[in-house]
């Protein structure tokens, strides 16, 4: 496959697309498109969830690197692949090349989550962790690339990549032929655009926006410029998405096919995390929870019926325990407070039946008696709770003052 431009850009290249979801068959599953009750009382429209943390090796990575390595040259599979990821990609370069009998090394970080490096391992990749970063990654891949001659695969900048995902967009259309909103989330930019390709081809009168945390929002930047920007150490939870510059091909799409872009907190990312594993019964990671982020961040903005991507469910099991506290405290079921009581027998006993008559189930109790702001008698005790919402963790702050605590914070 090949880029090819200028016209006709947008029928070429859905050709391409639908080429690649032929390819695809028998290797990337049609996942499952679910609805939602929760969402679609929220935004007062049909709301529906493409299931691609349910794709093999757990995101929609698969779709690109297949088809990519798939048209490599007889020469260019002998010579070995070589790809740089934390987690998602590495897992779907490793697949792809074990499928099609091409040898694969990925160079992952140092810090990167077991799982994630024991599944790309057990995939049948090469793994060799080097650098504490992704771009000392990425360098040692291109270095390795240049000393052996093995094809770099890059997770985004590259048209069969982008044509690959892009078969997510073409088995939306058939799953709900109704949609009028489309909801991706957005780092590099080669799912949105190879979504938005594929979708605007057919169905130019469908909306497609692209969701990016707040902390590492390149295309806004960009697209303002009219060339791909960098934003210095983006920082985010959702890994999946933390890209500090769009690719250039993605880039050219994005600006064609992509009506918006919004951003999200990292508040509203855990929120949507909390929401799609107690609501759905789905575990997504932090990146595929980005379009149900922006749905709780704006409900009634969106036209019906919409259709969020949940593009990977590949979450470290610490970095959820985390994320699900911090989901808990944004939602107002998590509460932490810390009090200034008197030391002296009984007082923790009277400090957990004010508790109990709020009806917040505590978790877990600190004593701190060495701060040298306390008194000879006091004692700072730190509260762990669990409750029920936002008004009612205000409830229970206000219970502990009239009880004649001093609530610190």
């Amino acid at each position: 496959m090949s880029f090819r431009t200028p016209d006709p850009l947008h029928r070429l290249m859905l050709d391409d697309v639908r080429g690649a979801q032929k390819m695809l068959s028998g290797v990337a599953r049609t996942t499952a498109m679910e609805g939602s009750r929760h969402l679609s009382s929220l935004v007062g429209a049909p709301v529906h969830l493409k299931c691609e943390n349910l794709q093999r090796t757990g995101s929609f990575k698969l779709r690109g690197a297949y088809v990519r390595i798939a048209g490599l040259r007889p020469e260019e599979r002998a010579a070995g692949v070589v790809a740089a990821s934390a987690g998602n990609h590495a897992q779907g370069v490793a697949l792809a090349s074990s499928l099609l009998g091409v040898r694969a090394t990925v160079f992952m970080p140092v810090g990167a989550p077991l799982p994630k490096v024991a599944a790309t391992r057990e995939y049948g990749a090469d793994v060799r962790l080097h650098g504490h970063v992704v771009d000392e990654t990425l360098a040692a891949a291109e270095r390795y690339a240049r000393e052996t001659g093995a094809v770099f695969i890059h997770p985004f900048d590259h048209p069969d990549i982008i044509v690959g995902q892009g078969t997510v967009g073409l088995e939306i259309l058939e799953q709900c032929p109704e949609v009028r909103t489309i909801l991706v989330g957005v780092g590099g930019g080669g799912l949105a655009a190879g979504v938005g390709l594929a979708v605007k081809s057919v169905r130019p009168d469908v909306r497609v926006i692209g969701v990016q945390a707040e902390g590492a929002a390149a295309y806004p930047p960009s697209l303002a410029a009219g060339h791909p920007v960098v934003v210095e150490s983006p920082v985010t939870m959702a890994d999946g998405i933390k890209v500090g510059r769009p690719g250039d091909v993605p880039f050219a799409l994005v600006q064609e096919y992509v009506d918006e872009i919004r951003t999200v907190s990292e508040d509203a990312l855990s929120s949507a995390l909390l929401l799609c594993l107690e609501r759905a019964k789905l575990v997504v990671e932090p990146a595929g929870a980005s379009p149900v982020a922006a749905l709780l961040s704006d409900p009634t903005s969106f036209k019906g019926p919409v259709v969020a991507v949940l593009s990977g469910g590949n979450v470290d099991p610490l970095l959820l325990q985390r994320i699900l506290r911090h989901g808990m405290s944004a939602g107002g079921r998590y509460l932490s407070l810390r009090l200034r009581v008197t030391d002296r027998p009984g007082v923790l006993a009277t400090l957990l039946a004010v508790l109990t008559v709020a009806d917040a189930n505590v978790l877990d109790v600190g004593h701190v008696r060495t701060d040298p702001r306390l008194g000879l008698t006091e004692v700072e005790v730190e509260l762990h709770l669990e409750t029920k919402g936002p008004e009612h963790c205000v409830e229970v702050a206000d219970a502990l003052r009239d009880a004649g605590y001093t609530v610190l914070g």
